[in-house]
């Protein structure tokens, strides 16, 4: 049986030795063309790149069935791998509904078959050392290209374009060399120098191109924060939020005109439950004490546990607190919660309006039991984007849920406060996907109702998915990037509206309300792309037609983090409103609106 087939397969091989050299070259030159395409268009959409990478698993297969090599590949194998790639380009090319991660398997195990086939080949005796490089070179690339495209199945459509789109690129240049370099007469003579090593130096380029993808891949990998033993909840957890657990000096970023201590406190869920969060207190070095406390809520830097400000390398401007060098030199003190979930055991409230509050408010608490911080009584507020929508809902709940948290006023800078329009817009806003991943994983794991297959379609859920594993400030998060730019072309994520249903439900639920007791301070940037100040402005006037007091400032120039800046504008208005709500004056009333 064995017997056979080998010389079934060498009967094959035998025949398809006689193509002509003008097909081996068109079957070249069209590989070259798909693989330029996929290189030079790494956005296109899915149903566009399945059929890029279906027709190039096609013409692969026929230019490795027709190649004329030196019959040092055994020919059954050289049909089994052409048969093998004709078979996975006319899969991608008819089945419909494609996801990114079936074209991730599919790329990736046709791409180490072939390297595969392609270094066993390499060690055929009578391969002369050209060949014998070439092919190991080729065959080691194939791999690693497969190998990348399996790791990160979320930015296949990059990943393919780049690793597969290289190696039609590769393969079909080398193939129509061949059949141009190879002799036209019947008499066996060795190819010329320039041929025999031009093919072996493009297979060791392309070999190189590989180890850069794969080292790529691995530096990627590399650097995202560790949870340590700090943030575990201990065995016996005390009832009461707001009781300190335990407290650590923190060094990292502190000014040297301050000292600092990272602190794991109790606290509640919106719902009632027991959670355990952390944070950072960082009060000024010299001084009487009794420190005013700036309570900071912090904007977005994921959603995994690892994603929690006090571990990464940059605590404070991560979330985007560059103010803290201003904060000390007021002689204040900066509590900062990582909210629930980010550090400590999730899921991570994002967006979620009580519980968010809860830490922000318990932070504070909890601080108090630190004695060498000597924290005060007085509190003011500030949160950015995320936390500016846990500020809101700071002030709408501190006198129900903490009253003994005396609230001197909310600064709620671009803040995210209607939720069903600002994520409306995630879809078109550059980085958006990234942030609705973060809101659906944080949605779908606190509520049952609301469930990834009522508004992701299926290609997208993967990528979402990975998405909202990473932190914003890892090298990982490049990843997120490249899988939101391709899906680029494609049509938005979302099945349904996001303000439809469930979801929209519970966004609704989570839109602060305008029950603020506390003196408030609105600030946007007129050209923040994140949060459009339209939504900001329709969100100030429904709080106004309800009474509540807003001081609504709009800086105009200014996008989403420029204007927390130190440079921004807003930052000598934030400090002497704050100024003013420490020292007790009266708050302007009613809403007003001030352009800068």
């Amino acid at each position: 049986m064995i017997d056979d087939s080998v010389r079934a397969g060498g009967r094959a091989a035998a025949l398809l030795r006689r193509s002509p050299a003008w097909l081996r070259v068109v079957i070249g030159i069209l590989l070259v063309l798909l693989g330029a395409v996929l290189l030079t268009r790494p956005t296109t959409s899915l149903g566009i790149l399945a059929l890029l990478i279906g027709a190039g698993f096609v013409v692969a297969g026929i230019a490795e069935a027709v190649d004329h090599d030196d019959g040092s590949r055994p020919p059954l194998l050289r049909i089994v791998v052409a048969c093998a790639w004709v078979a996975a380009g006319v899969f991608v090319l008819v089945l419909p509904g494609l996801t990114i991660r079936i074209i991730a398997v599919v790329v990736g195990a046709g791409l180490i078959l072939k390297g595969g086939a392609t270094l066993v080949a390499g060690f055929a005796r009578s391969s002369t050392a050209d060949i014998r490089v070439s092919r190991w070179a080729l065959g080691a690339a194939g791999i690693l290209f497969g190998v990348v495209a399996l790791a990160w199945p979320d930015i296949t459509l990059l990943v393919v374009s780049v690793a597969f789109g290289g190696y039609l690129v590769v393969m079909g240049a080398t193939t129509a060399w061949g059949a141009l370099a190879r002799p036209r007469t019947t008499v066996p003579r060795a190819p010329g120098r320039l041929r025999r090593w031009s093919t072996t130096i493009a297979a060791c380029l392309a070999l190189v191109v590989a180890i850069a993808a794969a080292s790529v891949s691995v530096i990627l990998r590399q650097g995202s924060p560790v949870v340590d033993d700090f943030y575990a909840a201990p065995r016996d957890v005390p009832d009461e939020p707001g009781q300190l657990i335990r407290a650590e000096a923190f060094s990292r970023e502190v000014p040297a005109d301050a000292q600092a201590w990272r602190i794991l406190y109790t606290t509640t869920r919106g719902d009632g439950s027991a959670a355990v969060a952390s944070a950072l207190v960082v009060v000024p070095r010299v001084g009487a004490g009794d420190w005013p406390v700036i309570a900071w809520a912090h904007g977005t830097t994921g959603y995994a546990e690892n994603c929690a400000p006090s571990l990464l390398t940059q605590p404070f401007e991560s979330g985007a607190l560059f103010l803290l060098p201003e904060i000390i030199a007021q002689g204040w003190a900066l509590v900062a919660t990582d909210y629930i979930g980010l550090g400590t055991q999730g899921p991570h409230p994002y967006l979620i309006g009580a519980d968010s509050a809860h830490a922000t408010l318990d932070a504070v608490r909890a601080a108090r039991g630190l004695a060498d911080a000597r924290i005060g009584t007085e509190t003011v507020a500030w949160g950015h984007s995320q936390g500016g929508g846990a500020a809101l809902w700071t002030g709408a709940l501190a006198s129900s849920y903490a009253p003994d948290v005396e609230l001197a006023g909310v600064a709620a800078l671009a803040p995210a406060s209607d939720l069903a329009g600002l994520v409306s817009r995630l879809a078109t806003a550059t980085g958006g996907s990234v942030l609705a991943s973060f809101v659906l994983a944080a949605y779908t794991s606190i509520y049952p109702d609301v469930t990834y297959r009522d508004y992701v379609r299926p290609g997208a859920e993967a990528t979402l998915r990975a998405m909202a594993t990473r932190c914003l400030s890892e090298p990982g998060s490049l990843a997120s990037v490249l899988s939101a730019l391709g899906m680029a072309d494609d049509p938005e994520f979302s099945t349904d509206d996001p303000a439809s249903g469930a979801l929209g439900r519970r966004f609704a639920e989570n839109t602060p309300p305008a029950t603020i007791s506390a003196p408030l301070l609105v600030g946007q940037g007129g050209a923040d792309a994140v949060v459009a100040r339209s939504i900001q402005d329709a969100y100030v006037a429904g709080l106004c037609s309800q009474g509540q007091q807003v001081d609504y400032r709009v800086y105009a120039g200014r996008d989403h983090v420029p204007l927390v800046q130190p440079d921004s504008p807003l930052v000598p208005d934030l400090v002497a409103w704050t100024q003013e709500r420490f020292a007790g004056a009266a708050a302007p009333t009613g809403c007003r609106t001030t352009e800068r």
